[in-house]
Parts: C-alpha cells; structure tokens; sequence
C-alpha cells in the first residue's frame, strides 16, 4: 500500500513542485582481478642474430650465416660511386655519339638518293646534246649553200664540246659509284646505330667502349667521304683494292663479354672447330677474295677505256662538224662519232659501271674483314679471351649465308680437296 502511494505521488504534477528529492542512481562495476601477464622484451639486432644462430633443433645447431653478414647501416664504398659515375660518364658519351651516328645515316642517304639523280639527269643531258648536235651536222651535210650552214656548223660544234666538257665532269667524278659510297656508308651507320644501342640496353658501358665505336665512326668516315673536293675517293687507282671501313686495331683488341650460360670449360672452342675455321679462310681466300679481286681489276679497265672514250669521240665529233661544207668525210666523221660517244656513254653511265666496281670493293672489303677476324681470334692463345665458339661460328655461317650443318660441309670439303692437292669448285659465300 505504501509503495503504490509514493509511486502515485511521483506521477502527480504537484508532487514535483511541492517536494524536493533528490535521487541519486549509481551503477557498481565489479572490478576484474588482475592477471600476471607480462610483454616479453624484444632482444636487439645483435642480440636476435645470436639467438637465431644458436637455435638448436634435435640436439644439432643450426647456424644461419646470411644473418651473420647483414650490415644494417650498409653504404657504398667509395670505389662503387666512382665505377657508377664513370658508367654514367659512359652512357652519356655514348648518346652523343648516338645523335651522330643517326646524324650521319640521314646525310649519307640524302646525299646518295642526290647523286644517283645526277647520273640520271647527266646521262640523259649529254647524249640529247649529243644526239642534237650529229642531227644538226647531217642537216648542215646536206642542206647546201641556201641554208644557213654557219649556223648550223656552230650550233652542232658548240654542243659537242659543251657535252665533251660535261662528259669530262661526269667520267671525273662518276656519279654512280659515289652513289653507291653512300648507299654503302648508310647500311654501315645503320649497322652501328644498332650495337651503341644494344651496348646502351645491357649496361656496363665502359671509356674503352666509348672510344671503340668513336674510332669505328671516324672509320667509316675516311672510307665514304661526303664532300667532293680534296677528300673524293680515287676513282680510277692502278690496281683493284678493296675497301676497308673498320680500324687496323679494331680486330686485335676486340673485347669478348661472357655469357655466364654458355660459358663452359673450353668457352665453346675445340680442336674440330679451330681446325673448321682455318678451312674457311682458306676457302675465302682462294675463291671469293680472288675472285672478287679478278672481276674487280676486269670492271676498273672496261670503266678507265670507256672514260676515255666518251670525250674523246665527242671531241672529235666537235672538230668534224666544225669542218662541215669542206667535205663529204667531215659529216661523216661528226655524226659517227657523236653517235659512238652515245653509245659508250649509256654503257658507262646507263649501265653503272662505276657503281658495279665499287660493289665488288665493298665485296672483297667484307671478305677481308672476315679473314681477319676469323684470324685474330684463332691467334688468341687463351680461350676464355675468345668469344664463345658456337656463337663465333654461328655468326661467320651467317654472314656467308649457310648454316651450321653447311658450313661444316664446306670445312670438310676443303680439307679433302687440299690433301688431294686439287682446288674447291665451291665459293664460301652464298650470299654474294
């Protein structure tokens, strides 16, 4: 009865202005009891090493040598930062001499693709002046005294010795074989371009590189030169000698780089395959290398007699027309001639003969710098000098266009031929 009054009076509103209570709520959390639990202490580095080294597992210690050699506070040395900077050094160089080289391989071919249109628009200049001049000689032949035969005798000698002084030009500088140069030079430069850029992708570039591939460019500079003047290439020399664009010391300090997963007891060489090399060169010298030296002497005589013969005949034409009137011989002789000097001008220049001698130069210079190379690195006494012996022969199977199987053939064919003391019908290269 009691509880339900005050529970009435807590309800009413009067209840809440007439009496002042205060009620006081507190909620009593029991407290936990405490646990003895401790956090182990993290051993330092030094400490952890010792430990772990010292872990032993089925009555047997295992150490763990890797943590014994960790240096946590590692800086490079002093002889690391200078080996960094000087590839860096390198690299750099080496991007230079790239923004030439690509510099270069524009020059050659631009000035190529100029100078094979020289020989075109030569060619097809001096034989029209050529050809217009004998006209205007049987014209004046035949035309009598009503015709203006001054006029015509003029016309016709000044278009002979005006072709005769351009043909004289044209035979100087030979317009195809320079063409030929920079076609030449331009597939070298490409070629070079190339192994900067490989050399630049594995790293590790070194000064010795750097100076390697400036020496070669400077090379091939000397061998296709661009001007005309002083530094033109002897067109017609007393002898066929093939060209030669790499440096006399290139062969001999050639650098090997070894590939750790090839690499073997013998670096891939061995006494069949010394003995297979040797068989080539030989084959490249008794029948590529002199064959190419024979068709090169035969070509530079056919291009000496036919620069001679172009102005000369025009020459003779231009005193023939200039004695029109004189005679029934002078006629004959200025149209003859003109018509001579037509054809053996579009023999030279039509048919490039310039052009074909400087290809077997450039022939024979890529058999000589096989011969070379195959030499220089066969006089390497120690093997791990060498470059690897299934790569080396790979590269010179490739570079005749046989494979490795062929180019087996071919050492054994040689070998058989030379001890029967007879000579091999077979070239080395398939190629050219």
């Amino acid at each position: 009865m009691a509880s339900s009054l005050q529970v009435s009076a807590l309800l009413l509103p009067s209840s809440s202005c007439c009496c002042s209570r205060k009620i006081d709520a507190a909620i009593h959390v029991p407290k936990l009891p405490k646990a003895p639990f401790s956090v182990p202490k993290i051993p330092t580095s030094r400490k952890l090493i010792d430990e772990l080294n010292n872990i032993r597992v089925d009555g047997f210690t295992n150490t763990i040598p890797v943590l014994q050699n960790i240096n946590f506070t590692t800086t490079p040395s002093v002889d690391d930062v200078k080996v960094q900077n000087s590839t860096a050094f390198a690299n750099t160089q080496l991007y230079s001499l790239l923004e030439a080289v690509a510099d270069r391989v524009e020059m050659h071919a631009n000035i190529g693709k100029q100078r094979e249109n020289w020989n075109t628009l030569l060619l097809n200049s001096i034989n029209m002046m050529t050809l217009t001049a004998a006209t205007l000689a049987g014209v004046a032949a035949i035309g009598g005294v009503g015709m203006p035969l001054l006029a015509l005798k003029l016309s016709s000698t000044l278009l002979y010795s005006a072709a005769t002084g351009m043909l004289l030009v044209m035979n100087k500088i030979q317009p195809s074989q320079l063409a030929e140069e920079q076609s030449k030079a331009t597939r070298l430069f490409k070629q070079l371009r190339s192994q900067i850029e490989t050399m630049l992708a594995l790293g590790a570039t070194t000064e010795e590189d750097v100076k390697d591939m400036m020496e070669r460019v400077l090379a091939i500079d000397r061998a296709y030169p661009l001007p005309l003047l002083g530094a033109m290439l002897d067109k017609f020399p007393e002898k066929f000698e093939p060209a030669s664009w790499w440096p006399s010391n290139q062969i001999l300090r050639k650098k090997t780089k070894s590939h750790e997963r090839k690499k073997r007891e013998n670096n891939g060489w061995s006494e069949e395959l010394e003995v297979e090399m040797r068989e080539i060169v030989e084959v490249v010298k008794r029948k590529d290398s002199r064959d190419y030296e024979r068709l090169g002497n035969l070509v530079l005589k056919i291009n000496k007699i036919l620069s001679l013969s172009g102005p000369l005949l025009t020459g003779i034409a231009a005193v023939g027309s200039a004695c029109v009137g004189n005679g029934s011989w002078a006629a004959i002789v200025a149209m003859a001639a003109g018509a001579l000097a037509t054809t053996a001008n579009a023999f030279q220049h039509g048919g490039q003969v310039g052009m074909v001698f400087e290809m077997y130069r450039n022939n024979g210079g890529f058999f000589r710098l096989l011969q070379e190379t195959i030499e220089a690195t066969l006089e390497k006494e120690d093997l791990e000098k060498r470059e690897n012996g299934e790569l080396f022969e790979m590269k010179v199977a490739l570079q005749l266009g046989r494979s490795l199987s062929q180019l087996r053939e071919l050492a054994r064919k040689s070998s058989s031929h030379r001890l029967d003391g007879t000579a091999i019908d077979e070239f080395a290269s398939k190629l050219f």
